[in-house]
C-alpha cells in the first residue's frame, strides 16, 4: 500500500476522502476527534503544494441535501485547526464544488458538501456508485484515502474512486493498520481484550475471529446481560438478546476449552428506568447488586466497582489491550465509572493499549482521560472491529496495488 510520501502532489488537485462524521448538537460539533485525526495528512498535502479537495459523510441523510447533515460547521472547525481558510463547497460534484476546486491554488484546500447527499455514494447498484465516483474523480488528479472510519463501506468515493485514479494511504490510515497489525500478527502476550456496548449480536464476528488469538475477554455494557443469562442469572428488565444466548453459551464452552478467560462483571449498578443523559438529573433507585442477584424490573446499566476493580487487576499484567464499547451508560455520572475504571487500568498497565474508536473513544475524551498517554485512539470502531473478524475491508483493498 503507497502512502502520500510516494506521491509527488505539488501543484496537483489531490481528492482526500477523510471521516469527518462527527457528533453535533445543532451546528455545534461536541467532539472534534475524527477531523484532528485527519488534519496532519491534510496540512502535509497543503504544505507539499497540492491542491487539497476534502470530502466526507457526515450522519446518515437520505441520498438528498438535508441541513442538519450540512459539513459547513466542519469546514469552521477544519480551518481553526489547519490555521488556514478551507474553502466549503455546497454541492459534492456540482457546479459549487467544480467552481470551487477551480479555485484552489497551490497549497490550499477546500472540502465538498456532504457526499451522501448524492444517492451514488451509497448505492448498492455498481453503475449508480461508478457514475458518482466518475464525476468526483473529474475534480481530481490524485486519491488519498484517509478516512478509516469508513474503510469497510463499499462507497463510491471509499471504494470506486480509488480505481479511477493514481492513489495512496494518508497518514491516518497508515497508523491505523499499522496497529491493527499488532492486534492481528505476533501480538504481544497476555493479550487482553474488553469488549462493551448495547448488543452482543454487534460483536459475534469479532468475538469468534479472537476467540483463538485472546488471552483473555472482559465483557462489560448492554451486551454482557445475554452473557449472564447465558450462564443462567436472571438480569431483571436489562437488554437481552436471547436470541443469541445459545452463541453465547458455546463461546463459553470453546472459550473454556481453548484456554480463554472469559471475564465477566461480579457486580452490576442498576436503575428502574433509563437515566436522563441529558440533564444528568441523579438517579434516585441507584443500587449496585451482584451479578447472580438482579432484581425483577432492574435495568443494569454500568458494571459495580467491585467488577471495576476485577478488570483493572485482569489488565494489570496484559501487554496488549484493545478495547471496544463503555462499560455503562457512561453519558451520566451515575453509571460512567465501569467505563472510568476500564480506561484507568488501560493506563496504569504497561502494554500496549488500543481504544478501538467509536462510543469508546468518545468515552475517553467525554470522561476527561489524556488521549496521548493511551497507545493509540482509533478513528473506526466498525472498521477496526471488522478488521479484528478477518474481514477484506473494501476501502483497504482498494488502496492496495
Amino acid at each position: 500500500m503507497k502512502t502520500i510520501d510516494d506521491l509527488d502532489v505539488a501543484g496537483q488537485r489531490v481528492f482526500v476522502r477523510a471521516d469527518l462524521n462527527v457528533p453535533l448538537s445543532g451546528a455545534t460539533i461536541t467532539d472534534d476527534g475524527r477531523i484532528r485525526a485527519v488534519a496532519p495528512t491534510i496540512a502535509k498535502l497543503a504544505q507539499s503544494g497540492a491542491k487539497v479537495i476534502v470530502a466526507s459523510h457526515l450522519g446518515r441523510p437520505k441520498g438528498a441535501p438535508d441541513p442538519q447533515f450540512s459539513l459547513a460547521p466542519v469546514a469552521r472547525r477544519l480551518a481553526e485547526i489547519l490555521g488556514r481558510d478551507v474553502a466549503f463547497a455546497a454541492d459534492t460534484v456540482g457546479e459549487d464544488a467544480q467552481a470551487t476546486v477551480a479555485a484552489l491554488g497551490d497549497g490550499q484546500v477546500a472540502l465538498l458538501e456532504n457526499l451522501r447527499f448524492n444517492p451514488g455514494e451509497t448505492s448498492k447498484d455498481d453503475a449508480e456508485r461508478g457514475a458518482f465516483a466518475d464525476a468526483l474523480a473529474a475534480l481530481a488528479d490524485l486519491y488519498v484515502g484517509d478516512g478509516f472510519g469508513a474503510v469497510h463501506r463499499k462507497h463510491a468515493s471509499v471504494y470506486d474512486l480509488p480505481a479511477r485514479l493514481p492513489h495512496a494511504a494518508g497518514q491516518l490510515i497508515a497508523t491505523e493498520v499499522g496497529v491493527l497489525k499488532r492486534l492481528t500478527e505476533d501480538v504481544a502476550r497476555p493479550y487482553a481484550v474488553v469488549l462493551g456496548g448495547s448488543k452482543v449480536s454487534d460483536k459475534l464476528g469479532v468475538i469468534e475471529n479472537l476467540l483463538g488469538k485472546a488471552d483473555r475477554i472482559l465483557i462489560g455494557g448492554g451486551m454482557v446481560f445475554t452473557f449472564l443469562k447465558a450462564k443462567g442469572y436472571e438480569v431483571g428488565s436489562s437488554l437481552l438478546q436471547e436470541d443469541q444466548i445459545p452463541v453465547v453459551q458455546d463461546y463459553l464452552e470453546r472459550a473454556e476449552k481453548a484456554g480463554v478467560e472469559f471475564v465477566l462483571p461480579v457486580d452490576v449498578a442498576v436503575s428502574g428506568s433509563f437515566p436522563d443523559v441529558k440533564t444528568g438529573a441523579p438517579v434516585e433507585d441507584f443500587e449496585v447488586v451482584a451479578a447472580d442477584a438482579m432484581p425483577d424490573g432492574k435495568l443494569g446499566l454500568d458494571i459495580g466497582p467491585e467488577s471495576g476493580r476485577l478488570f483493572a487487576a485482569k489488565l494489570a499484567d496484559a501487554a496488549t489491550v484493545f478495547w471496544n464499547g463503555p462499560m455503562g451508560v457512561f453519558e451520566h455520572p451515575a453509571f460512567a465509572e465501569g467505563t472510568k475504571a476500564v480506561a484507568q487500568g488501560l493506563l496504569d498497565s504497561s502494554a500496549f493499549t488500543v481504544v478501538g474508536g467509536g462510543d469508546s473513544a468518545a468515552a475517553v475524551r467525554t470522561l476527561g482521560f489524556d488521549e496521548a498517554k493511551f497507545g493509540h485512539i482509533s478513528t473506526g470502531g466498525g472498521a477496526s472491529l471488522e478488521y479484528l473478524e478477518g474481514k477484506t475491508l473494501p476501502g483497504l483493498a482498494a488502496l492496495e496495488d
